[in-house]
């Protein structure tokens, strides 16, 4: 799925157009009595509700990973490298005759998965291989372990976050979503991505949960939060338990 750069362009504007008065505000004391709670107004009734939604994101596009067997059903027995390596080899025009052809070359670097994910043949391939650490964690409720990894797409800023889960012995990708991130962590049922904002001080907050109905990770929230930092967005602190990194124990 590409970058929702589009809604995020409209959403910076309408911050920027918020920040004003907001800004102005603050100089006041003594605001006065809060004021009564009114119902919300109903803006443009005439208008036709919309039926189907004007944009595709894909939020439940689920795929079986062909080439990629999960034995047993233990997702930890799957190389991560091998499924980037797949997911790759589908799209070759993106990848090895596309903008990210640099990923495709540098997967050369990466061996089996180890304790790093990042594969086994020595500290430059580490620093080169574009798959990161693979992380386990129970994310749909069924008692077993799924997979959370993350590749960057070279040459250029953005990190593919990819959410795996075993039905039977075969490997579905229930969540995709790439960006130019500053944070990824787990929490519960979600998946929590941070990425920069076009508003200094500002970062986009976006949080995907499974939906054991769509049998699939919803984009739930989707939000732009202050980091109190107008310069620069913080890395962000997590408030869950980690999740359980590429050959530790499980992290629920």
């Amino acid at each position: 799925m590409p970058p929702r750069r589009p809604v995020r362009t409209a959403l910076a504007a309408v911050a920027v157009a918020l920040l004003v008065p907001a800004a102005a505000a603050c100089g006041l004391e003594g605001a006065g009595a809060t004021p009564t709670a009114a119902a919300p107004d109903k803006l443009w009734p005439e208008l036709t509700p919309a039926s189907s939604p004007a944009f595709e994101l894909g939020e439940v596009d689920t795929q079986v990973i062909k080439g990629v067997t999960v034995p047993g059903g233990d997702i930890r027995a799957v190389d991560p490298v091998r499924v980037v390596a797949k997911e790759i080899a589908a799209h070759p025009d993106e990848y090895t005759d596309g903008k990210y052809a640099e990923t495709a070359r540098r997967m050369a670097d990466c061996g089996r998965a180890g304790e790093d994910g990042s594969g086994d043949s020595g500290d430059r391939g580490r620093e080169r291989c574009p798959v990161l650490r693979a992380y386990y964690r129970d994310l749909t409720g069924d008692g077993r372990d799924d997979l959370t990894l993350g590749f960057r797409k070279l040459p250029g800023n953005l990190t593919a976050v990819r959410v795996y889960t075993a039905r039977g012995d075969r490997l579905v990708e229930v969540m995709a979503y790439e960006d130019a991130v500053s944070g990824v962590e787990l929490a519960g049922r979600s998946v929590i991505i941070r990425a920069p904002s076009e508003v200094a001080g500002y970062e986009y907050r976006l949080q995907w949960t499974w939906d054991p109905q769509q049998r699939a990770m919803l984009l739930t929230h989707d939000e732009m939060l202050r980091t109190g930092d107008p310069k620069r967005s913080p890395r962000p602190k997590s408030s869950a338990a980690p999740a359980s990194p590429s050959g530790s124990a499980s992290g629920r």
